[in-house]
């Protein structure tokens, strides 16, 4: 499957088969290629919760409108963040440049995001987007279907995976076997409503 058959063929599906197991080798083959999505000054800052425990993810769907696909999907995974990332070692995100490089990037990092919690919080889920979606497409390509969730309680859930203090909640996508499809499309908005030229 090409990427744009992907775009096309990716929907938010509500109802998937609870029977239905991702191997290990396929989460990690998902995953993986999850990690190469970009980021802000390459900080990685996306964190993944995988959540497998059966008896947690009751308890997240409790707090998530009692969503099925909470419980039912192969794969729950919390997308993270930790808005702190930026200081947290950041020569480690540029270990292997070229030596001019790596001088010239990590200072930048602390003089971009030092002081500036809306940009450390505004990158944090910029990041998780783009690594949600890259999540959606290859779960797509895997032969997979998704869904994106904000309908949870972020706190609790927060508290249910330990989320750190420095760390925030972006979404969370179940991935699986669907046993019913999406809805159909609900309408999009016009080309020329959304795409602009130049400007407004």
């Amino acid at each position: 499957m090409d990427v744009f058959e992907a775009v096309e063929q990716r929907r938010a599906v509500k109802y998937f088969d609870p029977n239905h197991k991702m191997t290990a080798e396929e989460i990690k083959k998902l995953m993986s290629s999850v990690l190469l999505s970009p980021t802000s000054f390459n900080i990685q800052n996306w964190r993944f919760v995988l959540v497998q425990n059966p008896e947690l993810r009751k308890k997240i769907r409790e707090v998530a409108w009692n969503q099925s696909q909470v419980t039912d999907a192969s794969l729950l995974v919390v997308l993270c963040a930790d808005i702190k990332s930026w200081e947290k070692q950041p020569e480690r995100y540029w270990r292997n440049a070229p030596e001019e490089i790596r001088n010239f990037v990590v200072p930048a990092i602390d003089q971009y995001y030092r002081g500036r919690e809306l940009v450390q919080r505004d990158e944090a889920m910029r990041s998780c987007g783009i690594a949600g979606q890259t999540l959606m497409l290859c779960a797509k390509a895997m032969g997979y279907d998704s869904c994106p969730m904000v309908g949870f309680d972020f706190d609790a859930v927060g508290k249910l995976i330990n989320l750190p203090s420095d760390h925030v909640i972006s979404m969370m996508i179940a991935v699986g076997k669907a046993i019913k499809p999406a809805w159909p499309r609900a309408g999009q908005l016009p080309y020329e409503e959304v795409v602009i030229e130049d400007n407004f």
